[in-house]
């Protein structure tokens, strides 16, 4: 009995330690990145929108921009095809492009499912539709990647609109150019877009790292929390490499652009992102504006 007890007071304490934030955050905007391992497995696929449905019955007014780039090239493979990419951007040509927007609305779809179950009301949406994302072709250092998309303007009118009836907004990275030509977008720079144009308190990027090293090599170096500039600083040392690198530059826009908190945090956590948001020590690496960092 004793020993039932102290985990029902323990249970109690969990809930009364995260009291202050959900006070805080009440009715404020979060943006969720997800993509990763945390989308091919199953059971911390659950566990993602698990989190998120928490967020949004304690009052938050969650956003969830996903990808789907393991499935995409899946699907590229099966129809014969071999996934290029260039500089990490996938090199998009009209046939996967059919297959880049079938894999996102087929996700979309799975995620809207998986919301519903647990009795929450969601939609899916692409950046195509409200005219939410607007692009231009983008180029890789000057070379040609195909139906790939800059995005130049965000309409969040959709995603208010939703919030407003009580709906989730679920988004699949696909947008439009000024022709109504479709193109696939990193799904890093449509959360970054979308948080930026919603004012959003916070942008969680779920991703397949613990978050931010000094030295990757040198696990006491993990960076918990650093400003915008430090996080400047670190992408000029040559300290950041591969995909994280542009990852990084789009946390740094984010909060220069108005989003108060940017959170990297490892989507194979279980319930990562509401142990970064309800408690004080976090799990991930947070990066916030400069001027907060005496605080």
């Amino acid at each position: 009995m004793e020993k039932d007890m102290e985990q029902v007071l323990r249970k109690a304490e969990v809930l009364i330690e995260a009291l202050p934030y959900i006070q805080k955050f009440n009715r404020k905007i979060i943006v969720v990145k997800y993509g990763g391992s945390a989308m091919s497995n199953e059971a911390l696929q659950k566990n993602v929108i698990k989190d998120v449905t928490l967020l949004k019955l304690v009052g938050f007014k969650p956003i969830i921009v996903h990808g789907g780039g393991k499935e995409i090239s899946r699907w590229v493979g099966k129809v014969g095809k071999e996934a290029k990419f260039i500089n990490g951007l996938r090199v998009t040509d009209e046939e996967t492009m059919e297959i880049a927007e079938m894999v996102l609305g087929k996700v979309n779809k799975q995620l809207v499912t998986m919301v519903q179950e647990l009795g929450v009301k969601a939609v899916g949406i692409s950046g195509k539709d409200g005219g939410l994302l607007n692009v231009e072709k983008k180029y890789s250092d000057g070379q040609d990647i195909g139906f790939v998309g800059e995005i130049q303007t965000v309409n969040p009118k959709v995603l208010y609109d939703l919030l407003e009836k009580d709906f989730l907004p679920i988004v699949a990275p696909i947008g439009l150019d000024e022709h109504f030509q479709t193109y696939n977008i990193n799904a890093d720079d449509a959360a970054c877009a979308i948080a930026t144009a919603v004012h959003a308190e916070k942008l969680a990027f779920l991703t397949d790292i613990e978050g931010l090293y000094r030295d990757i090599n040198d696990k006491s170096s993990f960076i918990s929390r650093l400003s915008a500039s430090q996080a400047q600083e670190l992408t000029g040392g040559g300290l950041i490499g591969g995909g994280m690198l542009p990852k990084l530059n789009n946390c740094i826009a984010a909060v220069r652009n108005g989003v108060n908190r940017v959170h990297i945090l490892d989507g194979r956590i279980p319930h990562c992102l509401l142990l970064e948001i309800f408690t004080k020590e976090g799990v991930g690496t947070a990066i916030i504006a400069d001027e907060e960092q005496g605080e």
